[in-house]
């Protein structure tokens, strides 16, 4: 970041100019759906934070060609992308195992290893300051996560990774067990129960509840973009063919804050026996451009995907350990599209009843740890050519150069930027209720 400290109209034209970019064509084929998305990124600055990681990775541009901790190897690791203190939940993993982790990689790509952390850090300044916390308090939780990330990197390099088990029902604490207990307790016939119906003694997907019925032309080219998925699923995913048989497919439209405008389907699928309650429910959404990518000047990362589903595919296998089996990826009218299940078992970490300072700083570490876990996870023993070097190896012999300015580095932007993004959301929502944001006037 510069140090010219831009004033609010300033500010306010370059939000604008990097929506345009970030948002611009999706915003002109639904701006209803982002009338939505603006909406809710309006109700608070870490709303606005986690729906502007665009921004953000402009902020940062000027520290792609070096900065503190990176080289040739930090500098192009596999990063999540979207790192912030919501992107962390359950899953259920290929062994049929319930991890707590990060999760959600639609922005995944190949980058500085210290823009995770970053992004990471700033998300936590801006829960901090909602739970009305000292700079003191949000200096010492963003120096408790880079000691645990920092300290587990360690770790993994030394060749401990086997004595570091994920976290799990058997070795999570605090509010993570909490999230996992609360994935456990959920089922799939719930899930299926809350979409479906059966008729005709074969389940089909219920009317209404945000899904649209597909014309003949639209569901013959989902069918067809769902035989290309299948040839992309590993071997050990397709054991039993009947699985696959397809039952229902509807069209949904994504309103989230990270999905809006995009074209998704829901396909109902047979599942691993004939019993209707195993049935299983994945969804075919559009990929989008990861904001982080428009900011990384790497041809050979960029020739290395087929496409933005692609790309989201081969990332979230390489940095999370036995990802989902039904994960895949697929064409639709030119467009990548991912492929995934539509799990039961995903619960995020809820953090509106963490407010002990002691607690939060428990969770903290623990976020630190898993985010050394996933890069550590993404590197030349993950089967992809893209990052052909020891991750953590790489990470933990350039944080040991300057052991301590690492935490310190992430102290001084944690605040930084936490404050930046607190003004940022001010003036976006001036610029949103005063209808200053093109393409949504008058709607």
């Amino acid at each position: 970041m510069s140090d010219h400290q831009p004033s609010a109209d300033e500010r306010g034209e370059e939000i604008l100019s990097v929506f345009d970019t970030a948002f611009g064509e999706l915003l002109a084929a639904d701006p209803a759906a982002f009338r939505v998305k603006f909406r809710k990124m309006a109700a608070s600055a870490f709303a606005f934070y986690r729906g502007t990681a665009c921004l953000f990775y402009n902020d940062l541009e000027q520290e792609q060609h070096g900065g503190p901790y990176l080289d040739d190897r930090t500098g192009r690791v596999w990063i999540h992308g979207d790192l912030h203190a919501e992107n962390f939940g359950t899953y259920m993993d290929a062994n049929g195992r319930l991890i707590f982790n990060v999760n959600d990689f639609d922005e995944a790509y190949v980058g500085p290893f210290t823009w995770d952390l970053k992004r990471l850090s700033a998300s936590l300044a801006l829960i901090g300051y909602t739970k009305a916390l000292s700079d003191e308090q949000i200096t010492d939780l963003v120096r408790i996560c880079a000691a645990a990330y920092r300290e587990r990197i360690h770790d993994l390099a030394a060749g401990g990774a086997s004595e570091l088990p994920p976290f799990t029902l058997d070795t999570a604490e605090g509010p993570l067990l909490e999230a996992l207990r609360d994935a456990r307790s959920r089922t799939r016939f719930a899930l299926l129960d809350s979409m479906t119906e059966i008729r005709d003694y074969e389940r089909r997907f219920a009317p209404g509840g945000g899904s649209i019925e597909l014309d003949a032309a639209t569901r013959y080219k989902v069918l067809a973009a769902f035989d290309g998925y299948l040839e992309t699923l590993p071997e050990s995913s397709l054991t039993r063919p009947d699985s696959y048989r397809v039952k229902d497919v509807v069209g949904r439209r994504g309103i989230g804050i990270g999905s809006a405008g995009l074209p998704s389907y829901n396909i109902l699928l047979e599942g691993n026996s004939d019993a209707l309650e195993n049935d299983v429910v994945i969804y075919m959404k559009q990929a989008q451009t990861p904001a982080v990518s428009r900011h990384i000047d790497d041809a050979s990362v960029r020739g290395y995907f087929q496409h933005e589903g692609h790309r989201t595919v081969i990332s979230q296998r390489a940095l999370q350990d036995h990802a989902d089996p039904w994960l895949g990826w697929t064409e639709l009218d030119g467009s990548g599209q991912l492929v995934a299940e539509v799990s039961p078992y995903a619960v995020d970490l809820d953090w509106s009843d963490i407010d002990d300072p002691g607690q939060i700083a428990e969770v903290v570490a623990d976020l630190g740890r898993a985010t050394a876990t996933m890069h550590a996870a993404a590197d030349d023993e993950s089967g992809h050519s893209l990052v052909p070097f020891s991750t953590e190896r790489a990470i933990d012999a350039a944080i040991a150069a300057d052991e301590e300015g690492f935490g310190e580095l992430l102290v001084s932007f944690a605040h930084s930027y936490g404050a930046r993004a607190r003004a940022d959301h001010q003036i976006f929502v001036d610029l949103f209720r005063n209808g200053r944001i093109p393409g949504l006037k008058g709607l």
